[in-house]
């Protein structure tokens, strides 16, 4: 056996419905996959379309699942409903919400305006805060018995992380949620936790965070003590047990899976601090010309 081998037996999550936001690319398409593999029927969203559209085709191919493509942009609560009522039209229930739609790019903080700050903030902490709050009150309103909150959170949201300050400020405030409501609403049979991955290299959210040849001159892997990123089959194995109901005893958790990084040393970013002023001027040219594109 190998840690990018599936773990759970077959039919695991039959019968579950499964929303993924952020779920057309990365990690989220990652988790969706399995989750398509293991049983369930699985809503993925974000504000493009046409990706989308194209992944759940894809996945719907792969596995034999059913992948349903929803366009929403978690920053407005009532794009949020309105996935929900989608979601509850076409499979009649859902019985897992995945808060993964982030947001995320360095810089130092200084050279931020406002509207960049909030933007981040808007689509994790805000975002997340839609798509709990709506989910939350039709599974109380339904009086459902058992459903599950699994948030996609960092390390650096308990230790904070130079040069991703908005995104450390908007993931320790989901974290303070995934707590809060585990024990609020435990009594409703929903189960809240939270996963808190190292690096798992992506390509549209690792262009941002390391772009041009940053990847190169600060490797993740070194500051991991296994000596390797993670293997994003691994992020799914995990994501698809906290999930299932063998993971029924579970509420409030927030697991890592990082290799041990966190614990050799705080901030994930923070080995940043030896960019030379001239260098940010180009990395904020780089990720601007990839945000317009």
């Amino acid at each position: 056996m190998s840690y990018t081998d599936k773990m759970l037996r077959d039919d695991a999550l039959k019968g579950k419905v499964i929303v993924v936001t952020g779920g057309g690319s990365g990690l989220g398409k990652a988790m969706t996959k399995y989750f398509l593999e293991l049983g369930a029927q699985v809503a993925i969203t974000s504000r493009d379309i046409d990706k989308l559209k194209n992944t759940a085709s894809e996945l719907e191919a792969a596995t034999g699942g059913t992948c349903l493509p929803l366009q929403c942009d978690v920053r407005h609560y009532e794009e949020v409903e309105n996935m929900l009522q989608s979601v509850l039209k076409a499979f009649g229930k859902v019985d897992v919400l995945l808060n993964n739609a982030a947001g995320n790019f360095i810089s130092p903080t200084e050279r931020l305006s406002a509207n960049a700050f909030d933007t981040v903030i808007d689509i994790v902490l805000k975002g997340t805060k839609n798509c709990t709050l709506a989910f939350g009150k039709h599974w109380i309103d339904s009086k459902q018995t058992s459903s599950t909150v699994l948030n996609i959170v960092t390390t650096y949201a308990w230790t904070g992380s130079a040069y991703v300050v908005p995104s450390a400020t908007a993931k320790a405030g989901v974290l303070a949620m995934t707590r809060s409501l585990a024990v609020e609403w435990a009594k409703y049979g929903i189960r809240t936790n939270a996963i808190a991955p190292g690096p798992f290299p992506t390509k549209g959210a690792w262009d941002r965070l390391m772009p041009g040849d940053l990847a190169e001159k600060f490797d993740m892997a070194k500051k991991v003590p296994l000596q390797r990123v993670g293997d994003h089959q691994e992020l799914a194995n995990l994501a698809a047990y906290m999930v299932s109901d063998f993971s029924a005893y579970i509420n409030g958790e927030v697991v890592v899976i990082d290799g041990g990084e966190w614990l050799k040393g705080a901030g994930q970013f923070n080995m940043l601090e030896a960019i030379p002023e001239e260098l940010w001027d180009q990395l904020e040219m780089m990720i601007k010309a990839k945000k317009n594109k």
